[in-house]
């Protein structure tokens, strides 16, 4: 159809050229969506939610979403609990819109603690899983939910309902592990991951060494079934080099499995850690970026040198309770150069 107004059309158009499709289009109040352009991502799409209370997951969220978009030409979809009121980032507040992009997902990733979500979200969640496509778990993910009634309740942390398949709620049916307790004492002491000799060539441990996490450990032993890929010494300290803690025991803390044995799909990447300071690590950063490959199949294009650097400024906070950064709304965070949460 010809515009009867054909200046006006035509400048309309040019300022839509000129701002490009993210900025074109509404912000979405959760929301952001990196688009990559060339890799082994091209065509495959990730969906990342963050809504915990402590370990900062919306940090470490966008900052790997950013990373698998611009080196490995995924789109990286990440939604984010946020303050109903004001539309600000709010960790674990429980509301959070947008879980429909999950229709198109190939890999669901979560950084969940004790959330509710409300039914509507929380059926976008059930029908990727009911499809078998894979999954990733970090820390508190273990604990993901809590709170939740009727249908969803099977998703809760220590779930002993009559679905035997999800006793003790979506950390162990899916995950592998529930939340059991901490192993190691937050801001004392951190963690030297052992990586699993008899797991040295699992693609998701291609390239990977001198692993240090700053995040005290969990109790896991995980599901029967999975895969343990790394372990985790306690130290004494925050060093990678402080003394190992006598007292404790090498436990579990990143492990593979499939949650469907009839859907060849459903692999499922989960670890105890994943706090905003950890991803600090390059060891640590590459065993993420490489499970999201081998989650969707790709493992043929891990590299003992791929790119795992960041993408824009990320500079972390210091986890704690109630230590987010305030005042910061989802659409502050597209693009690739804006500071992930400001600095």
């Amino acid at each position: 159809m010809t515009s009867r107004f054909p200046s006006v059309a035509a400048g309309l158009l040019l300022l839509a050229c000129s701002v490009g499709p993210t900025a074109a289009a509404a912000a979405h109040p959760n929301g952001v969506v990196w688009e990559g352009d060339k890799g082994p991502g091209a065509g495959k799409h990730i969906v990342f939610i963050a809504g915990d209370h402590e370990y900062r997951g919306e940090e470490t969220l966008p900052a790997l979403a950013r990373i698998l978009a611009r080196h490995y030409g995924f789109k990286c979809s990440f939604f984010v609990t946020t303050d109903p009121e004001d539309g600000t980032i709010k960790p674990g507040s429980n509301h959070i819109t947008g879980l429909e992009a999950l229709r198109t997902a190939d890999l669901m990733v979560v950084f969940t603690r004790f959330q509710a979500f409300n039914d509507e979200q929380m059926q976008h969640i059930d029908d990727y899983l009911a499809s078998g496509k894979p999954v990733i778990g970090l820390r508190t993910s273990t604990h993901g939910f809590k709170g939740l009634k009727g249908d969803f309740a099977r998703y809760n942390d220590g779930y002993q309902g009559d679905d035997k398949v999800w006793e003790n709620g979506f950390g162990e049916a899916i995950l592998g592990e529930h939340w059991v307790g901490h192993y190691g004492r937050n801001h004392q002491q951190s963690s030297r991951l052992q990586l699993a000799a008899d797991q040295s060539e699992h693609p998701i441990l291609r390239g990977v060494k001198d692993v240090h996490t700053q995040c005290g450990g969990y109790v896991a032993h995980p599901r029967e079934g999975s895969q343990i890929l790394a372990r985790g010494v306690i130290l004494n300290g925050m060093k990678a080099d402080a003394p190992a803690d006598p007292s404790k025991e090498i436990l579990p803390v990143a492990w593979v499995r499939q949650y469907r044995t009839d859907k060849p799909r459903s692999r499922v990447f989960a670890t105890t850690h994943g706090a905003s300071e950890d991803i600090l690590n390059e060891g640590f950063r590459r065993m993420l970026v490489n499970a999201h490959l081998w989650c969707l199949g790709l493992e043929d294009a891990i590299e003992s040198d791929s790119n795992v650097d960041f993408v824009g400024p990320y500079h972390p906070l210091t986890f704690k309770f109630g230590g987010y950064r305030q005042g910061v709304k989802p659409a502050d965070l597209e693009g690739f150069d804006s500071p992930i949460l400001g600095e």
